[in-house]
């Protein structure tokens, strides 16, 4: 795919899954392809820098950006007109916390912090004239931040049966990306009368490795709480349960043990969503209901501008082709990746922990980067960190934990050591909420 021409957003592309074509701008558009949404004028006096996607790392970004850099003209592109935190929406699932808990409006941190928010969609990139087009016209950049999270790749099971795959997403939708998925699936959860529930977990790396099991702990609370016969069988592609693999083995014996089914080794080889029907390498398994997660992607931001990497073979990694330290395209360090869709890091763990917490952190590296080099400062590669607290118990309320520290060897390669908290707690779920208020407190 030849970068120079303009990459946009065919139709078919409304389900995350296939290979997005590349149109010459000499192409007739029906869009407003010629529109500038957001003209510079005479008045900016420091860089523009455009953020596409606000979760976690863009609003974050865009928060650290005009703090840096005051004289900067920061706007912040996200499609959804509120923000939804993917962290504790398991918790909002089963009611442990509100929905004003997790969605939040985005019109006031934009407007505390004093950057742009514009409520449209990204569709392409011209990066040679360093343009994002947008559903309502182009908006130019100096800079480029893309933290568009994940998407969900279909095609892996389905190839190009889209419709296979948008009935899949519409009756067992997975929830893993905000929007209205997340109320689907807290209405299907609240309407389970019984039966077998099947949940599939995406190979890694996927968004927030430990949170799947923690769904399946907070729905079978829920099955358990309310007399509901029903069981939740976990279709695992890993050989073994990770992270936190102890806390969640004891979580699934001894509070679930009639409940939850762990089967690894469960590489998914097909599914059948008409007749309820999975086939893995552990086995065959009919459903009455179930939670669908395929593999994971960067999101689809990362694919348009053509900057997902490439294994050796040539084949697309699915995950962006960037520096491991600086957090820059390969191929062009005006962008910068920030959050789920991060590529490769290092041999010894491969990538970091798709979660908000690194998200977050990352954000923080990216603005003070930006800002050292629009400065004439020398730019310092600094290393992140990562924390995940997961509730297993509802009553008590009871929560094991993850940490992630990252260092460099002698070469400069990041190493990761990796710190599983497997003795269920309740003083977990105090940090739990101190972690997520503070967080919340920093970019909304």
């Amino acid at each position: 795919m030849d970068r120079r021409n303009f990459l946009l957003t065919p139709p078919i592309m409304a389900l995350g899954t296939l290979a997005v074509p590349s149109l010459s701008l000499a192409a007739p558009l029906a869009i407003h392809s010629n529109t500038q949404l957001l003209p510079r004028t005479g008045k900016q006096k420091g860089p523009r820098i455009v953020i596409c996607g606000g979760g976690w790392g863009g609003m974050t970004s865009a928060r650290y950006l005009r703090e840096l850099i005051p004289n900067a003209d920061v706007i912040l592109l996200e499609k959804n007109p509120t923000f939804w935190s993917g962290p504790m929406s398991n918790k909002w699932l089963v009611d442990i916390v509100s929905t004003d808990f997790v969605n939040h409006d985005m019109i006031h941190p934009a407007n505390k912090y004093g950057y742009t928010l514009v409520n449209t969609e990204v569709i392409g990139f011209d990066r040679d004239k360093k343009r994002v087009q947008t559903a309502q016209g182009s908006v130019d950049y100096d800079y480029l931040i893309l933290s568009g999270g994940i998407r969900n790749a279909y095609d892996a099971w389905f190839g190009n049966d889209l419709y296979a795959a948008e009935y899949t997403r519409k009756h067992f939708p997975n929830a893993y990306i905000p929007n209205a998925e997340m109320f689907a699936l807290k209405n299907k959860l609240n309407a389970f009368k019984g039966g077998t529930i099947v949940m599939t977990l995406p190979p890694p790396p996927h968004r927030c490795p430990p949170s799947p099991y923690e769904r399946a702990c907070l729905m079978a609370w829920h099955i358990k709480k309310n007399n509901i016969p029903g069981k939740i069988i976990i279709l695992d592609p890993k050989p073994k349960i990770g992270p936190i693999g102890e806390g969640y083995k004891a979580a699934f014996e001894e509070l679930y043990p009639d409940i939850i089914t762990h089967v690894p080794n469960a590489v998914v080889k097909e599914v059948d969503p008409f007749n309820k029907h999975i086939k893995t390498a552990a086995g065959d398994f009919d459903f009455d209901d179930a939670v669908l997660m395929p593999p994971h992607q960067a999101s689809d931001m990362v694919w348009y501008a053509d900057l997902i990497g490439k294994d050796a073979s040539g084949k697309p990694t699915g995950w962006a082709d960037m520096h491991p330290r600086l957090f820059t395209a390969n191929t062009d360090d005006n962008v910068y990746i920030v959050g789920d869709s991060m590529g490769f890091i290092s041999d010894q763990f491969g990538h970091y922990p798709k979660s908000g917490h690194v998200a977050h952190a990352v954000a923080k590296i990216v603005a003070q980067n930006i800002y050292e080099r629009t400065s004439g400062k020398e730019v310092k590669a600094v290393l992140p960190d990562n924390l995940c607290y997961m509730m297993v118990n509802g009553d008590p309320q009871e929560e094991i934990s993850v940490k992630f520290e990252y260092e460099l060897d002698a070469t400069g390669k990041v190493l990761q050591t990796q710190i599983d908290m497997d003795v269920r707690s309740t003083d977990l779920v105090q940090e739990d909420f101190n972690w997520i208020k503070s967080r919340f407190n920093d970019f909304l």
